[in-house]
């Protein structure tokens, strides 16, 4: 993995918007409608290789497919993961008892879409057999389409996004086996092919893990200690997956699952950082750019960055449409590298643009765009005060 070492290098979380006509054939196949699978699959590529080229033209330097060919980070695995059946009813709503849903009710329920986004309503998915990795066809798919994408373009690296085990977790049942142990064990396992496809590719692997952070969130329940207690059993889980990975090929990604709302009930960074750093990652990714969040970068004051690690924090936002100033990402940055050492920070931003394949995504992919050449022009600034 490529560090700051000449001036700040820039990336993001992953999603972005999907265009159009590839959203319509989404549409039919998530309704579970004829499509013309020629079509869709023609559709990803070309979609893929124009947001790999925006990327790039933007200044982003560490790119990604814009998770394309997925309609949702999070849900992408029900078609690549074997042993779960689809039973009568919805998925359940993470949300509907959260620590922020009960404090501001009136505003989650008029702005139920802010954190819905999602273009059909989830199954109800249980695990009712042992798991296995049938998403070889798939993932395949998506390397070839990301790297002919790159190929010959001026980016510095390329990742790919996969989800962690624990999100796979919390969104499906288990039924079928003796504990949530040996249940998460089996994620792992079958995970550990996409993650293990992704890095021998040659691409960096991001693992996606919201879910570390919105636990707190969802359990209203459980104390701090309570939630750092699952969180540190989850973070050996997906350590498992991880083996013999490289650690210089991961970076990991956790956020607070929630776009644009009051925030007031999330988890401290301070509560749960030394936890994240026991992932076995190169480089990790986090919200830092949000009014409830940019404080925190004080934390790294007092925390000390393992040798050879990277921090990637988040220095443009996903729950504003505002665009941040390029003097205000170079100040983010500068903080950041005065406190972790320059080398060890990359230009990032909060989450992604489009974690559900929407057709009318929380930011317009316009001001998305405008972000991300901000972004580099932000880098470009502290870089010059810094080099």
């Amino acid at each position: 993995m490529k560090r700051s070492t000449r001036r700040f290098l820039t990336t993001h979380v992953g999603s972005l918007a999907r265009p159009a006509k590839l959203l319509e054939i989404m549409f039919a196949k998530e309704r579970g409608q004829d499509y013309d699978r020629d079509a869709f699959r023609s559709s990803v590529r070309g979609a893929v290789r124009d947001v790999v080229s925006w990327q790039v033209k933007a200044g982003v330097d560490v790119v990604c497919d814009g998770e394309q060919g997925k309609t949702s980070f999070l849900t992408y695995v029900s078609e690549r993961l074997g042993g779960f059946e689809t039973r009568k009813g919805e998925g359940e709503d993470l949300w509907k008892e959260s620590r922020e849903t009960l404090a501001f009710p009136e505003f989650y329920q008029a702005h139920r879409h802010f954190r819905a986004g999602i273009i059909a309503k989830p199954v109800q998915l249980m695990c009712t057999g042992p798991i296995t990795y049938n998403g070889q066809e798939s993932l395949q798919r998506d390397i070839a389409n990301v790297k002919a994408a790159t190929d010959g373009i001026a980016a510095e690296e390329v990742f790919m996004t996969a989800i962690s085990p624990s999100d796979i977790e919390g969104q499906q049942a288990n039924e079928y086996y003796k504990s949530q142990d040996e249940y998460l064990a089996a994620i792992a396992d079958a995970m550990h092919e996409e993650y293990k496809a992704i890095v021998d590719a040659g691409l960096l692997l991001q693992v996606d893990d919201p879910r570390l952070l919105t636990y707190y969130i969802s359990r209203p329940d459980l104390d701090v200690e309570a939630c750092r207690r699952w969180a540190e059993q989850r973070v050996e889980v997906l350590n498992y997956a991880l083996r013999g990975i490289p650690t210089e090929r991961i970076r990991f990604h956790t956020c607070y699952g929630i776009n644009i709302g009051p925030r007031v009930h999330e988890m401290n960074l301070k509560d749960i950082v030394d936890i994240m750093l026991k992932v076995n990652a190169g480089a990790y990714s986090f919200e830092a750019a949000n009014p409830r969040h940019e404080h925190e970068w004080k934390v790294w004051e007092g925390i000390k960055l393992p040798e050879g690690k990277i921090l990637i924090p988040g220095v443009i936002s996903h729950s504003t449409p505002l665009v941040e100033h390029p003097e205000l990402v170079a100040q983010r940055l500068i903080r950041f590298a005065n406190t972790v050492g320059k080398e060890n920070v990359i230009g990032g931003s909060d989450c992604g643009f489009s974690s559900f394949a929407n057709t009318e995504p929380e930011i317009h992919p316009t001001i998305v765009w405008e972000k991300f050449r901000n972004l580099a022009a932000g880098a470009r600034l502290a870089s010059k005060e810094l080099w």
